[in-house]
């Protein structure tokens, strides 16, 4: 009988916790089919002075029902990167996974038009690792959209003061080169 109590106390604690994701899930991924832009950034490692983050476009595209890819660009030491991440959708709703159920993926869509969040777990070696990405269609700053980030990822643990909104850049130019031209809307 403990254990009939239990049991149902643990899945009414789980039920509790996951009400608390009150954004609703990514509810059909070809939305995130174009072009996007990272509006903010967070993790839970704190960082170390004042440093510039540089944001290029990201392109996501689904080629085929349950796949999400995303092609960036970033720099590194002065050279342009480009990556590609592919994604699997789980039987969880909103949950994408990669690199053997090791990162998480769920992508949750704002109130605010053309916004979304991608919240990531990690897991390697027994260490949780937790970042979130706030994304649009527009480069321009939405304040709206930001303070909707900031309370889900209060909600999750992370910290407000971790939060990096990046400067946006149309592409991406290697140092030795000169100019960084911005995007408009």
């Amino acid at each position: 009988m403990k254990y009939l109590l239990l049991t149902v106390l643990l899945f009414g604690l789980l039920a509790i916790l996951q009400a608390q994701d009150d954004l609703p899930f990514l509810s059909d991924e070809k939305k995130l089919s174009g072009i996007w832009f990272l509006k903010a950034t967070v993790s839970q490692r704190r960082q170390t002075g004042e440093q510039t983050v540089v944001a290029f476009p990201h392109s996501l595209t689904c080629p085929e029902e349950g796949i999400l890819e995303i092609r960036n660009t970033f720099m590194s030491g002065g050279q342009c990167i480009k990556i590609l991440l592919r994604m699997q959708k789980t039987e969880e709703p909103g949950q994408y996974s990669n690199f053997f159920r090791h990162n998480l993926f769920y992508i949750y869509e704002l109130p605010v038009k053309d916004h979304y969040i991608f919240y990531m777990e990690s897991i390697p070696f027994e260490k949780k690792f937790q970042e979130g990405h706030l994304i649009g269609k527009c480069p321009k700053e939405n304040l709206e959209a930001l303070e909707e980030f900031k309370e889900f990822i209060q909600r999750k643990g992370l910290l407000q003061e971790n939060i990096i909104v990046p400067e946006q850049r149309e592409r991406c130019v290697p140092i030795h080169d000169g100019a960084h031209k911005n995007h408009k809307c």
